[in-house]
This record gives structure tokens, sequence and C-alpha cells, in this order.
């Protein structure tokens, strides 16, 4: 029998219990030291530990930089025992100053850059310390400002927050993702705060209105312009959340466009991607040249040269602007960890007055750990200056007794710090000028602690001196304004249709569903080659810049832009490669045109309508069911209506009936069967006996072409009253040897000189 395991003082807990609290636990280190910053200074823990770390080696502004390999295995090895990649990382984020707006590190090396901010040198190549702003994190650190905690190993203790003189959260922002929360703070301009807390110590129940009088909106390093309008960026600081648009600015030399400035963490070469591809896909032909003229001394100088100078240079950088990323949204999300550990999200006024609590206990700590200082050097000074008073009785019981500590504190009635202090006085300290000193020293400690008594005990004394040395770090470290706040209106693409030039084309259509364009309109469709097996079926004559319609057997409608399809140089491409019509279906005809340009369409039933081409244009690949056409019929070709002129719709059936008639008489639809044209007895259509082959548009005066397989005949306008009648009839016979016709096509009248 095998034994059994002994349990005995094993604490037992069950498995729901124990995976709740664990990952409770996880997810309160992830949110309180990791991921979230605290309200105080800013920072997250290893941003914090990395500026300590820096300051304890003594890697201030005015000193040596020392290898970042050196401040990285500090840290990772007193305080923060994580990766030393990710500990790096964050030391470059704070050293790059389109990261940062305030940066804190000095760097010198390859820190990264705009286009690539991870392309730093490894950290045993760069050099660093930090810069003068670090002082207003620091400059208070050894002065009973803040609590300390002991490291992970408890060998030695670490702040457990910096005492920012300045609210550096509001300053260089942050991001961060927790479990179940995030933060996203965007960076603001110093005087600008400056200002608004001050006017906030002075009005503290100030709304954010009137903060916004200060505070115009967040200030990003790399400059461009928050384009968001001003509710906006209101609703954003008065619930804690919301989105910005930010957009590069741009300006015109010599007729090129010159971009300087690009929206916050975006990267010029990714911009000049975006725009180059469009290029490539011929979707951006305003465009002639695109360059990269960034420098040292112009950090960002894109290069736009448009096509010409009547190219309207506000339209073009708003499709720019929708297109790419020269336009982008910021999330704002105020979510922190506030002063009593809990992380919430703060409206600005919240956010403001929260760090003015903090600023305060903090410089009352100072004061008070200042005073404490004042007091006990006072108390040792008189004892000083007693033993110069007595320096020769002093002097004696030091030479006599064994143990003179006691009988000096018995005979002059003085505290143990004090005899130890005169003990301790050197030979040369007892010069008669000695007591001068003391007497001067106790002076000016006196006034000192008279003067710190009166602040500690005065709220309007506390408060200015906050706003004064507020005042007096935001005139050291403050700057102008890097992001333009401009309201301006949404950017918008342009249509398709605009970014093409225009040029005359002509739409060909072969009877096997292949298309191509062909520049200008003098094409002959007839003499392009066409692969074998094939030849011509239509043509249509419009602009590059216009929308090619197809229409199928089945009367689907599909379009493309015209400037997309193959070049007539080559045979084309099939059009059930581009679309995706009914299994079985045939392309039938080809449009294009002004929306609002009109065609005739209709079935080989010899039903028909005219239609607006704005009323055909479909995005689907699938396209759009137009005419109604009878099952196991087809469409014919679409003609094109010609503007302002009086016109003859002329139909001719199988058998050579052909039939012309007012165009008055057929309606204008968006859809349908259509009105008959020409009178096809059911009977025989359904038979295959006789149907409409073909219906064209005949302009007044103009004459039509009557095609057979192998030859052409042409009908004057006044050789059509022969076949003139009304819609819905018969029509006449054409003569004999032309019955059999291929299709019609209608000529426009000559221009008499």
């Amino acid at each position: 029998m095998q034994n059994q395991l002994n349990l005995e003082g094993v604490e037992r807990q069950a498995l729901k219990e124990y995976t709740e609290k664990a990952y409770l636990d996880y997810s309160m280190y992830v949110i309180l030291d990791r991921a979230l910053p605290q309200i105080g200074d800013g920072l997250k823990p290893v941003q914090r530990r990395i500026i300590y770390a820096m300051s304890e080696l003594g890697l201030s502004a005015g000193q040596k930089h020392k290898k970042s390999a050196r401040t990285v295995g500090d840290v990772i090895g007193k305080f923060h025992p994580h990766g030393d990649s990710a500990c790096y990382e964050a030391m470059v984020l704070m050293a790059q100053p389109f990261s940062y707006r305030y940066p804190i590190v000095d760097g010198q090396g390859n820190w990264g850059s705009t286009d690539d901010p991870k392309s730093f040198a490894a950290m045993r190549y760069t050099e660093s310390r930090l810069r003068p702003y670090a002082k207003a994190l620091l400059s208070e650190l050894g002065q009973g400002t803040v609590d300390w905690t002991a490291n992970f190993d408890g060998t030695m203790d670490e702040p457990v927050v910096l005492p920012a003189r300045l609210p550096n959260l509001l300053l260089n922002g942050t991001t961060g993702i927790a479990v179940g929360m995030s933060t996203d703070v965007p960076p603001h301009n110093l005087n600008e705060v400056a200002s608004a807390l001050v006017h906030l110590i002075d009005n503290p129940k100030a709304t954010v209105s009137a903060l916004m009088k200060h505070i115009k909106g967040p200030d990003f390093p790399t400059g461009g312009e928050l384009v968001s309008p001003r509710a906006d960026i209101k609703q954003i600081y008065t619930t804690g959340g919301g989105t910005l648009r930010l957009r590069a600015s741009y300006k015109q030399e010599n007729g090129d466009i010159i971009i300087d400035t690009l929206p916050h963490q975006v990267s010029g070469s990714k911009v000049l991607e975006q725009i180059a591809a469009q290029m490539r896909n011929k979707k951006l032909p305003l465009v002639e040249d695109l360059r990269d003229e960034s420098d040292h001394e112009d950090p960002i100088r894109l290069v736009i040269t448009p096509k010409s100078r009547k190219v309207d240079v506000d339209e073009l950088m708003s499709h720019l602007f929708s297109t790419t990323s020269l336009e982008r949204t910021v999330r704002v999300n105020m979510n922190i960890v506030a002063l009593d550990g809990r992380p919430r999200t703060f409206n600005l006024v919240e956010l403001l007055t929260e760090w003015i609590k903090f600023r305060k206990v903090t410089v009352t700590r100072r004061l008070k750990h200042r005073l404490q200082i004042v007091l006990d050097r006072l108390h040792i000074l008189d004892g000083l200056l007693i033993a110069y008073l007595n320096i020769d009785e002093v002097i004696r019981i030091i030479r006599t007794e064994d143990e003179p500590k006691p009988v000096l504190m018995k005979k002059f009635k003085l505290a143990d710090i004090q005899a130890e202090a005169i003990l301790n006085l050197r030979l040369r300290n007892l010069a008669k000028l000695e007591e001068m000193k003391i007497t001067g020293e106790q002076a000016e400690l006196n006034e000192e602690r008279e003067l710190l008594e009166k602040t500690l005990n005065s709220a309007a004394r506390l408060k200015t001196l906050i706003k004064n040395e507020i005042l007096e770090d935001a005139e050291a470290y403050g700057d102008d304004r890097r992001t333009l706040i401009v309201e301006r209106e949404a950017a918008q693409a342009l249509d398709e249709t605009q970014l093409v030039a225009s040029e005359p084309v002509t739409v060909v259509l072969s009877k096997r569903g292949w298309a191509r364009a062909a520049k200008g309109h003098e094409i002959d469709p007839f003499a392009l080659s066409y692969k074998a097996g094939d030849e011509y079926l239509a043509a249509a004559q419009g602009r590059s810049n216009q929308l090619a319609m197809f229409i199928d057997s089945t009367g689907r409608v599909y379009s493309c832009l015209a400037q997309t399809l193959p070049s007539a140089r080559g045979q084309g491409e099939p059009l059930s490669g581009r679309f995706k019509p009914p299994d079985g279906a045939e392309f039938c005809g080809a449009m294009i045109g002004e929306p609002d340009d009109r065609y005739l369409l209709a079935s080989d039933a010899g039903y028909g309508f005219v239609a607006t081409l704005e009323d055909l244009v479909s995005r689907n690949k699938a396209g759009k069911s137009i005419l109604r056409v009878p099952q196991g019929g087809k469409a014919v070709v679409p003609s094109p209506v010609p503007r302002d002129a009086e016109c003859l719709i002329a139909g001719v059936s199988s058998i050579g009936r052909l039939l012309c008639f007012e165009m008055e008489e057929l309606p204008e639809l968006a859809r349908g069967k259509g009105n008959k044209l020409v009178n096809i007895p059911t009977n025989k259509y359904k038979a295959g006996e006789e149907h409409l082959v073909a219906a064209c548009v005949v302009p007044e005066d103009g004459n039509l072409q009557v095609h057979t397989a192998t030859r052409m005949m042409t009908l004057k306008w006044n050789d059509l009253d022969h076949y003139y009648g009304d819609r819905a009839l018969r029509g006449n016979m054409l003569p004999k040897g032309w019955r059999k016709v291929e299709r019609l096509i209608a000529e426009a009248p000559e221009v008499k000189s």
C-alpha cells in the first residue's frame, strides 16, 4: 500500500478563491506599479527609478555624460528587477525631443528619429545625463518632502514619489495600458499650465472655461495643428476623455507645398510612402513630384510638387489629410493614480486641484524639515555660545575630568547634543572671532526661523510661495507653444473623378467582353486588334475622369473609372475579372459621360426607356439591376442621347424591319422594363424567329448608318421618312440585301461653315 501524502499544517484553499486573489493582485500591481502614473510627479515606477538612479550617479545637467548601460545597470540592479531592454527603452523615450514635450534625459549618440523612434543605438554605445528640467523633479528630494520605501531586496531605500515642483504629468503627458483600464494624457505647454495653476490657487472654484483662458489645449512636441473645435477640447477637459484631431502644417514656396511639421508620433517616411502609393496607383495625378528634403536644420521638410499651378492646393492637401497620416486622431483618457492611491479619471480642474494638494503637502513638509534643521542648529549654537562665555571653565573640566560630558551638562545645564558639539570643537575654533560668527549665524537663523514659522502658519503666505516657485520654474524651463490651435473643417477626400486628369477617351468593348480605353475621339474601333475569334461590339466617347459603364445581357450595369481601364495599345482586359456578373451573362454595351447625360436602353424583346447616367452608377462589383430583360433575352447596345436636339429613335428587328419615331414618345426611367419601341410579335420572339437587333438615337438632320456583316449603308435624315411612324409599330422593311442588320450607328449633322 502506497504511503499517503501528509498535508498536516498545510493551508488549503479553494482554486476559485486562489485564482481570483492572484489575478486581482496581479491587476493591482500592473495598475499601480507599472502602467498608470502617479499624479504627483507624473511618472511610472520605471521612469522614477531611472531619474533617481541617474541623480545618485551624479549625472546632473552640469556633469559629464556616462554610458547609458551604467545607468540601466544601476536601475535594474538596485531598484527595478526587470528586463534591461524595456528599462533602456523607457530611458530613450524620456530623451527624445519628439516624444517628450520637456525631455528629462540628455543623450549623446543615436537616440532614434521621428521616422523610426526605435532606431536608437544600443545602450553600450550611447551616453546620457539629466537635463536641467530634471531639477524640477529632484531638487527637493533630500529635504524631507516625500516618503521612502525599501527597494525590492530591502538593501536600500527609494522614493515613493519625486517631489515635483511642476505638474510633469500634464506637461509631458503619458500613455499606458493596464488591466481593465488605460491612460492617455496629452502633453501641454509649461507657461500655460503655470498660468492656470496660479489662477486656480487664487480661485479654487475656477471652472474649466476659466482655466481654458490659460490652457488653450494640448501642446505636442512635434508641433503641427490641433484642428478640433474648441467645444470638443472643452468637452475633453470637462469629462477627462475624448479624441483630438492633429494635422500637419504646410506652406507654399515657389509653387511647391512644403510640409514642415507633422502630427505627434507620425513618421515622415510613412507619409511619403502613403502619397507615393497613391501616385503609383494613378489615384493622385494632381501631384507631379514628391521628395524628402529633411536635414539637421529642418528635421521635417517634405516637398510636394503639384502637376500645375492650376491645382487647388487647399483641396489637394485636404485630400491628403483625409487619406494619409498627415492628419490623425489622438485619444485622451486622463486616468491617473490619485493621492489616495486609487486610479480614477480626472477632468482638468480636478487634475490641477489634486496636484496643488500634492504640492502644498510637499512644500509644507519641506518647510517643516528646514525649520527643524534651523531649530536644531540654534540649539547647538546656544550651547557653543555658553562654552565661549565660559571657555576657561570648559577647558578645565575637559582637562581634569575623566568623563567631561556629564559634568559639562550638569554645570552649564546643557543638552546631550550641545555637550557633544562642545567636545567636538577644534582648538583653532576657540578664537574670539568664532564668538562673533556664532552670534551672526544665530541672527540669520532666527530670521529664517521666523519666516518659516510665518509661512507655515499662514495659508496666504504658503500659497504665495507656491505660486512664486511655479512662476520661477516656468521662467526657467518654459517656452513658446509649438502646436497651433486652429479650428478647421474635417478633411474631405477628393472624389475619384477629381483625381484624374480630364482627357478625351474612347471606351471600346468587344463581343467577348474585353474592354479598353483609347486616348482621343478619333479612334476607329474597327481598326483595333482583337483576340482570335473576337471582334468589335460597342464604343462610347467620354473623358478619362468619367465613369465608364457596361451593361450585361441580364440588364445589370457596372461602373469603373475610365482611367483605370487598360490602354488600347493592347487588347484590353476581360470585364468578368473586374466585375461579378451572373453566370452565363455577356456584356452587351458601354456608356460614358457626365452624370446628367442620357442613354437609350433596350432589350431584344423590343422594350426600352431613356436613363440618366447618374441613376446607373454602381460601386458594387455585382452591378446594379437597371433594365428588366425577359428570360432568355438580352440587352442591346445602348445609344447616347444628344443634348439639346430634336431626335428620332430608330429600332431594327432581326428580319430587317426598321421603325423611326419621336423620342418624346419614350419615357425617362431609373430602372424597369420600359415601353415598347418596335412591335415584335410575342410568339415570334419566344420562338426565336424575330427580336430587336439594335436601337439608336438619331439627332435632327443627322444620318443613320446601317451595318450588316460586310456592308454599311447610310440613310440621310430625309430617307428616314419612309420608316417614320408611331412608337410600337412594326416598321417598314429595309431593302433586300440589307435586312441582316448587326448594328445601327447615328451620325451627328454636318456643321455648316
